[in-house]
């Protein structure tokens, strides 16, 4: 029995597919079933019902399942308390981030990263807040990049950075001669918004009232903030955007920028991870590379500002 071998069983048990499994670990098909084979012939039990579809563990096989992972889990924690007295940066690390986080945020820091330090074998996955705190729990990631909520307490959290939400306004909206939104602008508006899950939403929806959002019938779920953004320019409605995405507009995007009237909604974003955590030389060093990323101006909360 061999660490791969059960690497390889995690990756079907969470792929459901042996080819999408194969290809989370890099390996051909062939190359994996053979060692999960060896490994069940080796036990002398079937860990997987290959008839169904998608695959399921077998009952002995999620017993199996839920022992292999907690050897993995000492396993990388020894590897990592090693590389961490060497204050070393080697290893894979897996990072989980907001969709609406990624787009405006990875750009800035991560091409100069790679350039910095080549060594580094870095993963990005784009997750909902949910999906990033389950993803930790089970150590499928190292580090979630997200909005930092109240139901975050069983984690660590160390603050990057704070940013605004804007208000997107078409040509043709009525908002547009607005110089500021209130909330109380919002009653009846094309709003474009995310669906139910985004943190991003939900944030929005608590601190302008929006309580019969998901309910009206111009509110529309459509997926991204930049398919909003689309909706927008097409001349219909309203959308939401983050601080850093104006930083990519054109200036005729930008006129249709709109700020939020005092107190200003602002969400803070952190790097989550778990309580027992123990890279923090490698985490404090992308803590610095991502602050030294956006502006200066973003790395504390102004009096005029709400965290929502």
């Amino acid at each position: 029995m061999t660490l791969q071998q059960i690497e390889y069983v995690m990756a079907v048990y969470r792929h459901k597919h042996f080819a999408k499994a194969a290809e989370a670990c890099n390996v051909t098909q062939p190359t994996l079933s053979s060692m999960i084979q060896k490994l069940e012939d080796e036990l002398g039990v079937k860990l997987f019902d290959r008839k169904r579809q998608p695959i399921v563990p077998t009952p002995i096989g999620r017993q199996v399942i839920e022992q292999g992972w907690k050897v993995l889990v000492r396993a990388r924690k020894l590897k990592e308390t090693v590389e961490e007295e060497k204050h070393s940066l080697l290893g894979t690390f897996h990072i989980g981030i907001l969709p609406t986080i990624a787009p405006y945020l990875i750009p800035r820091f991560f091409p100069q990263l790679m350039k910095k330090y080549p060594e580094m074998d870095i993963r990005i996955m784009e997750m909902k807040t949910e999906d990033i705190k389950r993803a930790l729990r089970h150590s499928d990631i190292d580090v979630g990049i997200v909005a930092l909520l109240d139901e975050m307490e069983d984690f660590e959290n160390v603050h990057l950075f704070y940013e605004q939400f804007f208000g997107y306004v078409s040509e043709g909206d009525n908002l547009y001669q607005n110089k500021v939104i209130k909330t109380t602008d919002l009653k009846g508006e094309y709003l474009w918004m995310l669906d139910e899950g985004h943190c991003f939403r939900d944030q929005l929806v608590k601190f302008c009232h929006l309580k019969g959002a998901s309910q009206s019938q111009r509110a529309y779920s459509l997926g991204s903030i930049e398919t909003f953004m689309r909706m927008v320019e097409s001349g219909k409605g309203m959308t939401f955007i983050p601080e850093l995405a104006i930083l990519q507009l054109t200036e005729k995007q930008k006129s249709l920028v709109r700020p939020f009237a005092i107190p200003i909604p602002t969400r803070d974003i952190v790097m989550l991870t778990n309580r027992n955590f123990i890279r923090t030389t490698l985490r404090q060093m992308l803590v610095e590379e991502i602050q030294s990323a956006v502006p200066e101006d973003m790395l504390t909360l102004k009096q005029m500002q709400q965290r929502v």
